[in-house]
Order: C-alpha cells, then sequence, then structure tokens
C-alpha cells in the first residue's frame, strides 16, 4: 500500500472502542448472571475473536454494530468446547482465558494464529500454577486442565495488566484470597468492572485483594474511545503542520494516560475538554494542534502506562528537537512483535538516527527523513505508526501490509485521509 501524503489535517474523529475494555466487558458479562449490554464496542479481529470462544463455550452473544448483549450464565455455566479455542492475533484472549478456565470443571485447549504461537505464555502459566492451575505448554497451543484452585500473595514481576488480570480471574474460583502486589500500576479496567459487578475485590495502592466470588451482577457497560488508537491522531496533529484534530470521547483512565503526560514534557499544543464520566471511566475530547516538540526522557512508572503506544511516540520524537531515551520498556519484545526491534530497523530505512537498548531505543529528532518501503510484521501498531511516519517524509512511502491495522482499528486509513485539508 502507497501512503499518500497530505500537506496538514483538521477535523474531528471518534476513534473506535477501547480494546482492553471490549475484550473485558465480554469475558465479565459471560461470567455474570444475566444480560450486559456492551455500548461502543470494537469490532476489531481481536475482540471478535473473545467473542467467538465464549460462544463456542455456550455463551449467547448478540452483535448490531458496535452494541454487544452478552447473555452471562454465571461463573459456573460456561461449557467445554467441542474444539480447540482459536484465539486469532489476540494476547489479551489468550491470557485472561488461562486465568478463567484454569478453575473451569473441564479441560481446554487454546491456539492462535504464527504471531500468538511465538508469544510467550509463561509469564502467565507460571503464576497461575501457583494457585493449582494445570496448563500445558509455555507456548500455544495450550493445554488447561480444570482443577480446583487456591489463593496465593504474589509479587508481580512485570507490570502486565494481562498478567495481573490473569490472576485475578482464576482468584474468583480461588479458595480463600488472592493478594496481587504490582511493581506499578498497570491499567486498571478489570479492578473497575468487577467492582461495579459485586464481586469480592479491594484495591488498595498497588495491592488488590480478591476473594472467591459466588456471583456477578450484569451491567450496562459504555466502552470510551481507545486511547491507544486516539494516539496515532495525537501524533499526526503534533507533527503535521498547520493542523488541529479534536479526538472525541477518549478514555482517560489515569493508567491509560501516560501518553499525554509525555506529550505535557515534549510541548505538545493540547488540551483536554468536556471531561466527564462514562460507566466508571473517565472520558475527554483531546484537541491536538501542530507543536514543536522537544526531546524527553520516556521510562519508569509511566511505561505500563502507555506501553502499546510507544511506536507512535518514537515517530513523534522522530521531529522532536534533541534526544528522545525510551528506557524500562523490555516489555515491547513480547508484544505481536519485538516492537524494539521493529521500531530501529523500520526508522533506519529512513535515516533516523535511531539506536537499539536492551530496554529501549535513543531517538536523535528535527532532522529531515526520507520515504522507504515498510515491513510491519502483521503488526497493526506498527502498520499505523509507519502510515503517521510516512506523512513527514521526504519521497514515496509503502506499507507492506496495511490490513493488519484491522486487530484494532479497521476504520483507521478512512478516518486518516478523511482529515486531510
Amino acid at each position: 500500500m502507497k501512503i499518500n501524503k497530505m500537506r496538514s489535517v483538521k477535523g474531528e474523529i471518534t476513534v473506535p472502542g477501547d480494546k482492553s475494555i471490549s475484550h473485558r466487558a465480554v469475558m465479565l458479562g459471560a461470567l455474570a448472571d444475566g444480560t450486559t449490554h456492551i455500548s461502543g464496542f470494537l469490532k476489531g479481529a481481536d475482540c471478535l475473536s473473545t467473542i467467538d470462544c465464549f460462544r463456542k463455550m455456550g455463551i449467547d452473544i448478540e452483535v448490531d454494530g458496535n452494541n454487544v448483549t452478552v447473555h452471562g450464565k454465571g461463573l459456573h455455566g460456561l461449557k467445554k468446547p467441542s474444539e480447540t479455542l482459536y484465539t486469532g492475533n489476540s494476547g489479551t484472549t489468550t491470557r485472561l482465558l488461562c486465568g478463567i478456565l484454569s478453575g473451569q470443571p473441564f479441560d481446554t485447549s487454546i491456539t492462535g494464529d504464527a504471531s500468538i504461537c511465538k508469544r510467550p505464555m509463561g509469564r502467565v502459566t507460571k503464576p497461575l500454577s501457583l494457585m493449582g492451575a494445570d496448563i500445558e505448554n509455555e507456548y500455544c497451543p495450550l493445554h488447561i486442565h480444570g482443577k480446583s484452585l487456591k489463593g496465593i500473595e504474589y509479587n508481580m514481576t512485570v507490570a502486565s495488566a494481562q498478567v495481573k488480570t490473569a490472576l485475578i480471574l482464576a482468584a474468583l474460583y480461588a479458595e480463600g484470597d488472592t493478594i496481587i502486589h504490582e511493581i506499578e500500576k498497570s491499567r486498571d479496567h478489570t479492578e473497575v468492572m468487577l467492582s461495579a459487578m459485586g464481586a469480592d475485590i479491594e484495591v488498595d495502592g498497588l495491592t488488590i485483594k480478591v476473594g472467591k466470588t459466588e456471583k456477578l451482577a450484569p451491567q450496562d457497560i459504555v466502552v470510551p474511545g481507545d486511547i491507544s488508537s486516539a494516539a496515532f491522531f495525537m501524533v499526526l496533529g503534533a507533527v503535521m503542520p498547520d493542523s488541529e484534530i479534536t479526538i472525541k470521547n477518549v478514555g482517560i483512565n489515569p493508567t491509560r494516560t501516560g501518553i499525554i503526560d509525555v506529550f505535557e514534557d515534549m510541548g505538545a499544543d493540547m488540551e483536554l475538554v468536556n471531561k466527564r464520566s462514562a460507566a466508571g471511566e473517565p472520558v475527554a475530547d483531546i484537541i491536538i494542534r501542530s507543536s514543536k516538540l522537544k526531546g524527553t526522557t520516556i521510562g519508569g512508572s509511566v511505561i505500563p502506562r502507555l506501553i502499546d503506544e510507544l511506536p507512535v511516540i518514537a515517530v513523534a520524537s522522530v521531529f522532536a528537537e534533541g534526544k528522545t531515551v525510551i528506557k524500562d520498556a523490555e516489555e515491547l519484545k513480547v508484544k505481536e512483535t519485538n516492537r524494539i526491534r521493529a521500531v530501529v530497523d523500520e526508522f533506519k530505512k529512513c535515516g533516523i538516527d535511531i539506536t537499539e537498548t536492551d530496554d529501549g531505543m535513543i531517538i536523535n529528532g528535527g532532522k529531515p527523513i526520507h520515504g522507504a518501503d515498510f515491513k510491519t510484521d502483521g503488526d497493526h501498531r506498527m502498520a499505523m505508526s509507519l502510515a503517521i511516519l510516512a506523512q513527514l517524509a521526504d519521497g514515496d512511502s509503502t506499507l507492506d501490509d496495511s490490513n493488519c491495522v484491522d486487530v484494532s482499528y479497521p476504520t483507521f486509513f478512512e478516518h486518516f485521509y478523511g482529515l486531510e485539508k
């Protein structure tokens, strides 16, 4: 796909629903006693994989555009699937299902596409085994033998919402309390949703206590726009000359707003307006204008709050004056691809001054760059980040796979070109 150049961008967009919340709404709705209504659902490939898996376990789920109705059968209402559960490209579906299925009275097998089969699952299966879970293999296909689980006290070794959530979901079925200590605060949509549903869960700073739960109450869940999707247009609006974009209805949960903090550090011309709450999640409209960005250092506790946005933040760094250092981001190595290596390799094709480090990268920005033929590795966030990068490069650029954006943002290119002034 050739990336067509735009001189400037202006207008309003509404990005698709939050991927993390959409996954969890379906999962917890399936485990609730009664009907959960979800509006603003992300109809991306990953979230549709979650729906498919729960349908195979006997849950009736209706999809009408971005509205989803889940007819939950309770925490003990899932049925043994007649076939292997296929999670496609979705790491969230795969890892969170490990937590739910570990405590079921039946055995299950899970697999995914070629990318998923290369992603490490031991970071989830090992702590679950401490609770009594019996999961074969550390890479897909996984074979889960349902067991009686017990509560544990566990110190997280990585700041991962997927690992944390898998443990929380298993804890709903475990005898005794499970206490989880985070090393850094990661996205807390599971805790927010479970609290609203009446689960036995308490959060105190970095400590989460979960007791065995007998019943979850169904909810009406409003999914806000995904800040991880908004991030691409935040960067586009900031780096394109003579531009202004308003991104409507974006979730600004504090565990997800690292990119806002970084943009403030970089000097972006940005406003958050119309702040409000939707189904327990804070929401706002984000206005971003052409900006003179400056380099910064990104690391420490902010990393879990922007881990998915780092590839496009790296794009912003290319057009910032001075040096940007991204560190403490080893988690990027176990995404859809090794995103540290992928960013460095693709950026170098443009003549960008970028260096790979063990836990991130160093970018010396503010210099002219040229177009290139980009390889996405089938990674949706790489594809969208490279599309933004190509807009400011001299000469033509192509993407080898633009369809992979369907994982999280099926209408990305429609919104992208629809903003041309």
